[in-house]
């Protein structure tokens, strides 16, 4: 959310809805989309910007594409046979989402321009009261959609506002600077960093890579699709299906490594090691190429072209992170400097802290920063006690590491249908998840998660909570059994 979001100047009444989402990426185009199909709950969908298609939206580098198999990240109940591609760029799944709400419906029920502002739960009214930056509403239920790649994360390095060039984070890139001839500095090795580097290197007389630890990069296959394959898919629904099912049950074979176990870890490393040597010839970029941490403890990212394009004469690796700027000149923590013109934050974002969770304030007032002090929790990834109708997507423990994420979100959708019709018929009652049964599955979780290599491999990254040392953004376990648990709402943890 924007420091700078201001509340509308009138206060006219609220605008009343069953259902108020919070985001027009997937997974608040996704409800949209159920809602519009299946029932009869009136809503509305926020959204910040001026568009849908969240994260596919923000993000417009240069080589920004998926690295989950298109026909994996798709909606299950709008599939799409023409994918360009085996792993889809990221303008055309912007516009499979723009092409989603236009063609079900949703245009009417979108309001663009409109950030969350603040929602409180108002107990005599059995509702919640929302305020957004273009009006009000009231709302029987919440759902927030906005996912989790949404605020960008730009490290705190002395001497920044010294920085002479343009500099700016990848999700906010800046096409009006031109790189052609450029001495470009990029700062971070992540997703992000490993697509957009053979763009910049083709384009700038010098690129210098801050790399605060290599990441494992394995290789990507990516290939065009031919007019007769997707002639094929289109005719055939059912091959579509087996196509995705395929996709799907071929990723859930790699989770067994994420738990540390042999002969599959053994395996993962080898096809890294294997491209590793395959790309790089110089034993000492090798060398600063090789984590020191157990792989799959950061993000594995799929690329043919990042290792080629380090051993390019006018890319630098700097083996280590950025410590500071002055005027044009970086220094490293090696003490190396390098003189830029244009700096690129490629570092992530506020993934384990949710800048929304301090606009929601529920029972008694508490804002959901405040229950989320020691990490983010919720029952069934989805509710959390002391705040009732509201149910969260794409937040505590719904995301993975090994495949889809288009997956997770329509696990969550169901369970969310599943408490608005239990709702609609109950139209006095409100939903409170125990806090017993929160208190419960977060253990669960936090056993389950004890034994992964996200929690054992030695690395820092942006699934565990930097405070408490919880994995927090990830489901520690297979995908399908995130849909066997949780696919599903049933009332008795809400004691109804």
């Amino acid at each position: 959310m924007r420091a700078d979001a201001r509340a509308p100047a009138t206060e006219a009444a609220p605008e009343r809805v069953d259902v108020f989402i919070v985001g027009a990426g997937f997974a608040g185009l996704g409800l949209g989309i159920r809602l519009a199909r299946e029932t009869a709950h009136t809503f509305v969908i926020a959204e910040r910007s001026d568009s849908v298609g969240g994260t596919w939206r923000d993000n417009t580098y240069p080589g920004v594409a998926c690295d989950i198999p298109s026909h994996l990240y798709s909606f299950s109940f709008r599939q799409k046979p023409d994918w360009s591609s085996v792993f889809a760029p990221g303008p055309e799944i912007r516009a499979y989402l723009e092409e989603c709400a236009r063609e079900e419906g949703l245009l009417p029920h979108l309001r663009l321009g409109s950030e969350l502002l603040h929602a409180e739960w108002k107990g005599a009214d059995g509702r919640w009261l929302i305020t957004t930056t273009t009006g009000r509403y009231s709302a029987r239920a919440l759902v927030t959609a906005a996912g989790r790649l949404s605020e960008p994360r730009i490290p705190a390095t002395p001497g920044l506002d010294t920085f002479e060039g343009p500099h700016f984070h990848t999700s906010r890139w800046n096409h009006d600077v031109d790189l052609r001839g450029m001495r470009v500095g990029i700062t971070g090795t992540g997703a992000s960093a490993v697509q957009v580097l053979p763009a910049l290197a083709a384009e700038a007389s010098e690129v210098v890579v801050f790399q605060r630890s290599a990441p494992y990069v394995v290789p990507r296959g990516d290939r065009r699709y031919s007019d007769a394959e997707k002639a094929l898919l289109a005719g055939d629904p059912q091959l579509l299906d087996d196509s995705r099912n395929a996709i799907f049950w071929k990723a859930e074979q790699t989770f067994p490594s994420r738990l540390g176990r042999q002969p599959d870890l053994d395996a993962q490393r080898a096809r890294w090691q294997n491209h590793l040597d395959a790309q790089v010839d110089d034993p000492a970029l090798r060398e600063a190429l090789t984590p020191d941490y157990e792989i799959g403890c950061k993000r594995v990212l799929l690329s043919d072209d990042y290792y080629p394009t380090l051993a390019l004469a006018n890319v630098h690796l700097e083996n280590s992170a950025l410590a500071s700027l002055d005027a044009s000149r970086a220094t490293a923590a090696s003490g190396r400097t390098h003189d830029l013109d244009v700096l690129i934050f490629a570092t992530g974002f506020h993934s384990t802290r949710q800048p929304y969770a301090e606009r929601i304030a529920g029972r008694a007032g508490e804002l959901l920063s405040e229950h989320w002090a020691d990490g983010m929790t919720a029952y069934a990834s989805t509710v959390v006690h002391g705040f009732p109708n509201l149910f969260i997507i794409d937040g505590p423990n719904a995301s993975l590491g090994h495949n889809s994420a288009i997956h997770m979100i329509e696990t969550q959708l169901e369970y969310v249908l599943g408490a608005l019709e239990h709702l609609a018929g109950h139209p006095d009652a409100a939903l409170e998840v125990s806090a017993e049964a929160e208190v419960a599955y977060t253990a669960d979780i936090d056993a389950a998660a004890a034994q992964t290599v996200w929690l054992t491999g030695g690395c820092r990254s942006w699934y565990v909570d930097d405070r408490s040392h919880r994995l927090t953004l990830l489901w520690p376990g297979y995908a399908h059994t995130f849909r066997e648990r949780n696919g599903r709402f049933d009332a008795r943890p809400f004691g109804v």
